[in-house]
């Protein structure tokens, strides 16, 4: 009898429902997570933060637009887009569009590799040796190669022109209804644009509340800003893993950050400090692998209350 060497049906069913799930369904499955933090001043009121990253934004991609478009329904107080809004060179008009309706509400934005540069195909287990090895992105690769440049300045242009802010290595405040917000922003750590020198010295004490901004959680950032003793941290950039294996999680952040706080609520501590870090999972995919398992794509509305 010839023995047989091939992979059973079952297997090869199983991996192809899998796949079929991960790009048909779940990729396009977009959740709205809630988040209340205990950050604020005593005697000060709630305020309620929308924050939208990694929508990596493909020509066509109709229901994502509509469901960024629904966001503008929860009213929020302001908007902060943590980057990482392109795959195509030729979406940035989409991605306006996407997010007009958000864009009547005062808001503020970093960017993200994917913003400057367009995505080429890379072998997903890279990730893995890229984990093992400690290097990420620029930190640690050789600079990218021919890489696309997309048309950022377009996209910056038209947050611009709506009255967001640009925290690129710099900051700015933001006035919502008598309350001032102070934000200080970075560029992408992940390609290394970050420029904490700029930035600096903690909050300046002269507003109601200060936060930090930056699209990839990288722990250089994180333990600057907490040891400036900011109250919460923004971030983006994880995808949440993409590939989460259920009961277990993520395998990999694309970043230095363990995967426990690959997405969602946290807290970071350094030099006896804490801030609270809130990492979005993103609503997109780069073009090349348009899956995501076990992570659904989200936004997430973050409620800031008094400190207990």
């Amino acid at each position: 009898m010839r023995a047989r060497y091939g992979i059973p049906l079952g297997i090869v069913a199983a991996g192809t429902a899998g796949l079929v799930y991960a790009a048909g369904f779940e990729a396009r499955s977009f959740r709205l997570r809630r988040v209340t933090v205990p950050v604020l001043p005593p005697g000060m009121r709630p305020l309620r933060v929308l924050q939208v990253s990694d929508i990596h934004m493909v020509g066509g991609q109709r229901k994502k637009q509509r469901w960024l478009q629904s966001l503008a329904g929860l009213r929020p107080d302001f908007v902060i887009n943590t980057g990482d809004n392109l795959s195509d060179p030729e979406g940035v008009p989409e991605v306006l569009d996407a997010l007009g309706p958000l864009m009547e509400f005062p808001g503020a934005y970093v960017f993200g590799s994917n913003d400057y540069y367009g995505p080429k195909l890379r072998n997903p287990a890279r990730y893995l040796l890229e984990k093992a090895s400690g290097r990420h992105g620029l930190n640690g690769n050789a600079p990218a190669v021919g890489a696309i440049h997309n048309p950022w300045e377009d996209l910056r242009d038209g947050f611009d022109a709506a009255g967001w802010l640009n925290l690129t290595n710099t900051r700015g405040v933001l006035k919502v209804e008598g309350v001032s917000i102070e934000l200080t922003g970075l560029d992408d750590p992940h390609i290394k644009r970050d420029r904490y020198a700029r930035v600096a010295g903690g909050p300046s004490g002269a507003y109601d509340f200060s936060l930090g901004v930056v699209h990839a959680p990288y722990l250089r950032v994180l333990d600057a800003f907490t040891a400036d003793d900011y109250p919460l941290i923004l971030a983006g950039h994880t995808h949440g893993g993409q590939l989460c294996i259920p009961f277990y999680g993520a395998l990999v952040t694309n970043c230095d950050l363990d995967t426990d706080r690959v997405k969602g609520l946290s807290t970071h501590t350094v030099e006896g400090r804490t801030s609270y870090l809130h990492v979005s999972a993103g609503c997109g995919t780069n073009r090349y692998t348009p899956v995501r398992f076990a992570c659904p794509p989200e936004a997430t509305l973050l409620t800031l209350v008094e400190k207990v």
